[in-house]
Formats: C-alpha cells, structure tokens, sequence
C-alpha cells in the first residue's frame, strides 16, 4: 500500500518544528518498505483516509541513540577541493555527516543522524491510502506527488 499523509513534527520539550508537509504536497510512503522511522509507521498501521493521529516517539522509535562508533578520523587529503570546518554539514557515499573537528592532517566526522538522541513528537493526517503498483514495489518506493520521481 501506499499511504500519503500531511505532517507536522516538532520537538516536544520546546515545540520547535524540524520538520512539514503543509504548504506542499502529501508525503507519500510504501508501506512495509522502512521509508520511514519505524514508529512513525507503527503509530500509523491500521489508519484510515482523513484521520489524524498524534504521537510522540522516544529515540530508540525514530533516529536512535547516538553512537561514539560513528565519529571517525579522516584524512584532511580526502576532501580534495573543500576546505573542511567545524559544524559543516557534507554529503558522502554513507550518507550525511558533520564535521566536529578539523587539525593539520585530519578531520573528525560525525555520521549520526543529526536528529540521533532527539524524541519526536508528530502531528499526521491520512489523505490517501492506495494499492501499490508493481512498479513501486520493484522499486522499493511511492512514485508520483508526494513521492519519488524519476
């Protein structure tokens, strides 16, 4: 199935918003296919087109805890062009990354989600539920608004 829901998420302890759907077209999800943080799919199992959900979720549900095993040394050579510093977010091949520390030859990532540690809390509304394409389940994800496109 793919479900297409608007969404709100903000950090409970102080409301700050991280993350919405309004203003923009639904997010579209295959269901069962861990597109999403886990319990954000598990609070929304069982859901029907224009209900709304809330639900706060504890870390181990959305980003996990941080871990000391993703903060790495690298060496400074392997930037190439880019002049690395402190708190510059970067992309590679395994995925985004913060640069925590930098010294003459090396420099120090950290590949934790920057949302690791972090309980959050969401506001969700169903406005769609569909059969999935044979398409989409090939290729592992919603097609279309709301989801990926090719």
């Amino acid at each position: 199935m793919v479900a297409s829901v608007h969404y709100t998420g903000t950090f409970p302890e102080d409301g700050e918003e991280f993350d919405s759907s309004k203003g923009s077209e639904p997010l579209s999800f295959l269901v069962g296919h861990k597109q999403m943080i886990p319990g954000f799919e598990r609070e929304m199992m069982g859901a029907t087109v224009g209900e709304k959900r809330t639900f706060t979720l504890p870390p181990e549900d959305a980003y996990g805890q941080p871990s000391d095993e993703n903060v790495v040394e690298l060496a400074k050579e392997q930037f190439g062009e880019i002049t690395p510093t402190e708190g510059m977010m970067l992309m590679s091949d395994a995925g985004p990354f913060r640069v925590v520390g930098v010294n003459e030859e090396t420099v120090k990532v950290d590949f934790n989600h920057p949302m690791a540690g972090r309980t959050l809390k969401f506001e969700v509304e169903v406005m769609d539920i569909r059969k999935a394409s044979s398409e989409e389940l090939l290729h592992g994800h919603a097609h279309g608004p709301g989801g990926y496109q090719h």
